[in-house]
């Protein structure tokens, strides 16, 4: 009897396991990446071969909006003195001559004396050089007495010159000398003037201030246009250049786009941040734009030859971009690629394609839903 059960055990194990030795008896495990649509949805999907085309890169780099430094002066004085009046307040448009402040100046008092005794003297020689000539003629004094006498008045015509010319290197106009030579009045208050015209943008002086020459009192900026500015990084300066089209967006305008041109890119290399400046002009006629405001500038850099694929083919799977390749047999494979920002519908493949693959450009979320189901149903 307990041989007869030994044996009836013994049977039983060898047949279990020649069930599972049996060919056939497991499933193959299905490619969870691969699907076979229904033939409804299949007629709905529209394929497209991979190729090249030729994109244009768009380098975004931060600035931000700065003065036409053309159209920007820092105006001064021309005199040490001290500060009397004060004509123009910060942010009040200006023309061009027009006075900004006075000073009182000694500096201008003593140069203004130096042109009236150089003015006497010159007279004086005058005269004595014409006295001269005519006791020449009447044989009373010799030719070298002329001589001298011419000598002293051509020396003191060019003393007269030169101090006229330091009082225009002071500020004062040729009109004023001329005052001052017919009137005799010496003034010692001299206006700071606008050299251009626009807004005054900084004010640096006070009520009684003593300033010198040095010293920047004023700047005067014209803003109806202005530069956007931008460091572009050392690695990329090889795709910008000159004359390229730039988009400019300003937060502080909603982001909207402006459109300009690269009218220059630095010559050096800031050894610091290792980039170099680009710079654009923009019209701002209507004053939107305020100097400071940031900027972001995007440059089209020169097209080149790239693999793209359609924006519509692109599915996001675990947060990454994949597509639906065609394997033949009416088959799919969900391919897991990388690809570049969207630009005009498109987008450029940094790997994971090599060309000429058929992908689904449209239908391809239906698909990837189709393949989900049947992966959760499999599970």
């Amino acid at each position: 009897m307990k041989n007869a059960l030994v044996l009836l055990l013994s049977a039983a194990l060898l047949l279990g396991c020649d069930k599972e030795d049996a060919p056939g008896a497991a499933a193959p495990v299905a490619d969870p990446a691969v699907v076979t649509p229904a033939p409804e949805l299949l007629a709905q999907l529209k394929l497209h071969q991979v190729t090249t085309e030729p994109v244009a890169e768009t380098l975004r780099v931060a600035g931000k909006i700065d003065f036409d430094e053309q159209r920007l002066a820092r105006i001064g004085a021309t005199v040490t003195g001290r500060v009397t009046q004060i004509d123009a307040l910060l942010g009040q448009a200006v023309k061009k001559g027009e006075v900004l402040a006075r000073l009182n100046s000694s500096e201008l008092s003593s140069q203004q004396l130096a042109y009236l005794k150089a003015r006497a003297q010159l007279e004086l020689n005058r005269r004595n050089a014409e006295r001269a000539k005519a006791l020449f003629q009447a044989d009373v004094i010799g030719a070298a007495e002329l001589q001298r006498r011419e000598s002293e008045h051509q020396i003191s015509l060019a003393e007269t010159r030169a101090a006229a010319d330091q009082l225009q290197l002071l500020g004062v106009s040729p009109a004023a000398i001329d005052r001052l030579a017919k009137q005799g009045a010496v003034d010692s208050v001299t206006p700071v003037v606008a050299s251009l015209g626009g807004v005054v943008v900084e004010r640096k002086l006070a009520q009684g201030q003593v300033v010198q020459p040095a010293d920047a009192l004023f700047v005067v900026a014209d803003l109806t246009r202005l530069w956007a500015v931008a460091q572009v990084p050392e690695q990329q300066v090889s795709q910008v250049k000159t004359g390229q089209i730039v988009n400019i967006e300003v937060p502080a305008l909603g982001n909207e786009k402006l459109v300009g041109k690269l009218i220059f890119v630095g010559q050096t290399i800031d050894p610091d941040t290792r980039t170099v400046l680009v710079r654009t002009e923009l019209d701002n006629a209507d004053g939107r734009l305020k100097p400071a405001m940031l900027a972001t500038m995007l440059i089209e850099a020169k097209a080149v030859d790239r693999l793209v694929v359609p924006a519509s083919a692109v599915v996001r799977e675990n947060d990454e971009d994949h597509v639906f390749v065609a394997e033949g047999d009416g088959a799919f494979r969900l391919l897991k690629v990388k690809l570049g920002p969207e630009q005009g519908g498109r987008r450029v493949v940094l790997s994971g394609l090599k060309g000429q693959e058929k992908l689904v450009i449209d239908g391809a979320f239906h698909l990837n839903n189709e393949r989900n189901r049947k992966e959760m149903e499999g599970a």
